[in-house]
């Protein structure tokens, strides 16, 4: 077998690895570059989302829409109006929050609502559980009526027209138990 003339090919330090046109040395700190670059990806892909939520989409509010207090009154008008009758609606989706230390009574309350015809969407715990007074919340005049059906099915809750429940395109009526709530029966 022929012996060829060493070149500059056959000697080189052992950490270079391959050598010629095939690869290079690899680049120091490779590894952080890449992170860097995942970590400024994903900081501007969650910054967009926040804003997105919060400016754009305005459906996420971090205030409590009773404020914490739950001592909402209805106005009383001054002149004459036509009543509404109490009705039962089963397209309105009813959500029920728990304003008082009881726990599962806003599971109670929606058994009895869904016994009566209702539609219970919801039950959960109000972010305060200091609430005074069981009150329902409707966002729509249109509701007044099955506001009030609600108000008798729950002993003669107090109504409020508010925005405290409004969700564009749904019909929902909330309904926020305190604690002088006295279950039926």
């Amino acid at each position: 077998m022929p012996a060829f003339p060493s070149d500059r090919f056959d000697i080189h330090p052992a950490s270079v690895g391959r050598v010629g046109a095939h690869r290079g040395a690899q680049p120091k700190n490779r590894g952080f570059v890449t992170f860097a670059w995942a970590a400024l990806a994903t900081g501007i892909l969650v910054g967009l989302g926040v804003v997105w939520i919060l400016v754009i989409n305005d459906r996420v509010s971090f205030d409590s829409p009773f404020g914490g207090t739950g001592t909402g009154t209805v106005a009383e008008s001054t002149t004459a109006a036509p009543t509404v009758a109490p009705t039962i609606d089963p397209s309105a989706s009813i959500i029920i929050l728990n304003g008082t230390e009881t726990d599962g009574l806003a599971g109670q309350v929606g058994n009895t609502l869904s016994a009566a015809g209702w539609t219970v969407g919801s039950t959960g715990t109000n972010a305060t559980p200091d609430v005074t007074t069981t009150t329902i919340y409707y966002d729509n005049p249109a509701q007044e009526g099955a506001a009030k059906g609600l108000s008798e099915a729950l002993g003669g809750a107090p109504i409020e027209l508010s925005q405290a429940f409004y969700v564009e395109g749904l019909n929902r009526i909330g309904i926020l138990i305190g604690a002088d709530y006295v279950p039926a029966g």
